[in-house]
């Protein structure tokens, strides 16, 4: 039986593809679970009209994020932190240290996983952090840790 998907579904396929599955298991699981309908051409055509949305809604996510990715290129963040002689900070600056700062400075949520730190950065100085917007864009900020007073 040839069926629609409308959800991704593990081990079989995206959601707005057509799949041939058995009878029984798009009549007992696809159908109720309503992760599928049949292929029919109003199905068909509705399956295009939400890739075409899709789409169109993929692109425009894209281009929020180059021009969010713009203004993050221009920031600079400054964090205060207790430090030894040779520079070596006594905590560490995480990403969610990072992603708090950003979020308050850009006056919107910013996630920690969103972060490209591989560790936390644990010496002064000035220090180069990538952050993921999407899947295909990124920002570098600037952060800057300076010794506490």
């Amino acid at each position: 039986m040839q069926v629609l998907l409308l959800k991704d579904v593990p081990n079989l396929g995206k959601a707005g593809t057509v799949k041939s599955v058995a009878d029984g298991y798009a009549r007992n699981y696809l159908f109720p679970q309503k992760l599928a309908v049949p292929a029919t051409p109003e199905a068909m055509k509705q399956a295009e009209a939400i890739r075409k949305a899709a789409l169109r809604r993929q692109q425009r996510m894209e281009e929020e994020a180059e021009a969010l990715a713009k203004e993050l290129e221009a920031i600079s963040l400054t964090f205060k932190a207790k430090a030894g002689e040779s520079g070596k900070l006594y905590g560490s600056v995480t990403a969610a240290h990072i992603a708090e700062a950003l979020s308050a400075k850009m006056g919107m949520e910013f996630d920690k996983r969103k972060i490209d730190l591989e560790e936390p950065l644990k010496e002064l100085g000035e220090h180069q952090v990538r952050i993921k917007l999407s899947p295909t864009v990124s920002a570098s900020i600037r952060v800057v840790i300076e010794p506490e007073e």
